[in-house]
């Protein structure tokens, strides 16, 4: 119980009715207990709908933090998902851009070989007359030193 206020106990002595002729006294008019017994029933009844919608309220927190959590969820697997295809996609730009050195490359061993090739046949052309000349200068030389040579 509430303590009453000055206001309420000056209230008891203002006049039952209108200023005039005069009329029969009334009993002073409790104020905060006539509302108290008006209001009462009525805030006994807002007390379930306050119930009510603190477990709205309580749902509608658990329902966004479902909500948040879920949205949480998927913009990770969104994020996961765009830096796998970054990932291709890098490497499908990195070959992109080593396909003209890739072909550079190739051209190059391919000329490479061939120029072996070219190398190869002309030493193999030119080795009986080197073969040859080295026998025949070799043979000049032991004979210079006067040994003789056997000849086969």
């Amino acid at each position: 119980m509430t303590m009453p206020r000055l206001r309420d106990f000056l209230e008891r002595f203002r006049p039952a009715g209108t200023p005039g002729a005069p009329a029969g006294r009334g009993v002073p008019v409790d104020r905060v207990a006539e509302r108290d017994r008006e209001l009462g029933p009525v805030f006994a009844l807002l007390a379930d709908a306050e119930r009510d919608a603190d477990a709205i309220r309580r749902r509608a927190v658990a329902e966004g933090e479902r909500i948040r959590a879920d949205a949480h969820r998927r913009a990770d697997a969104i994020v996961a998902g765009a830096r796998q295809r970054a990932e291709g996609l890098r490497a499908e730009a990195a070959a992109t851009a080593r396909r003209p050195a890739d072909a550079e490359r190739d051209r190059a061993t391919r000329a490479a070989a061939e120029a072996a090739e070219q190398v190869r046949r002309r030493a193999e052309e030119r080795m009986p007359a080197y073969v040859a000349r080295a026998v025949a200068a070799a043979r000049a030389a032991l004979d210079r030193l006067g040994e003789p040579m056997v000849r086969s």
